[in-house]
């Protein structure tokens, strides 16, 4: 019998600036109490990032407008995925030295062990990233 795998954890958040900071909280105490000292900041701040981003240049500037959150555990690591209804692709950017923006998905770059931008299948963009768990 194959093994069972945990249901993945859904949150619907308002695309508003709000939702960061109830976002990073929702997801890092939705962490096993053993994993949150080793993996509680880096997901935070994956969280603050990826949220950021879909409120900013995902959303369409509708009050119905949300964005979804997906955390759950498989083969190694915690993947979050956070989703808007945008129809853009997340790229990097590397601002220059004096630069006040663009350095989001370079700290997901760098903290994560892998991730990428999926299209939705009805509306709207994915960003999932995974982070290794010991």
């Amino acid at each position: 019998m194959p093994e069972i795998p945990l249901v993945p954890i859904h949150w619907h958040l308002p695309a508003h600036p709000a939702s960061v900071r109830r976002a990073r909280h929702a997801v890092t105490s939705s962490l096993p109490h053993a994993l949150r000292p080793h993996l509680g900041d880096d997901l935070g701040l994956l969280t603050s990032e990826l949220v950021t981003n879909a409120i900013r240049h995902g959303a369409c500037g509708k009050d119905e407008d949300r964005i979804e959150l997906v955390l759950w555990p498989a083969e190694g690591h915690y993947w979050l995925a956070v989703s808007d209804p945008g129809i853009g692709k997340p790229e990097l950017a590397y601002p220059s030295a004096d630069g006040e923006n663009g350095r989001g998905l370079l700290l997901v770059d760098h903290l994560a062990a892998a991730w990428t931008v999926r299209p939705r299948p009805t509306r709207g963009t994915s960003v999932v990233a995974g982070l290794a768990y010991p």
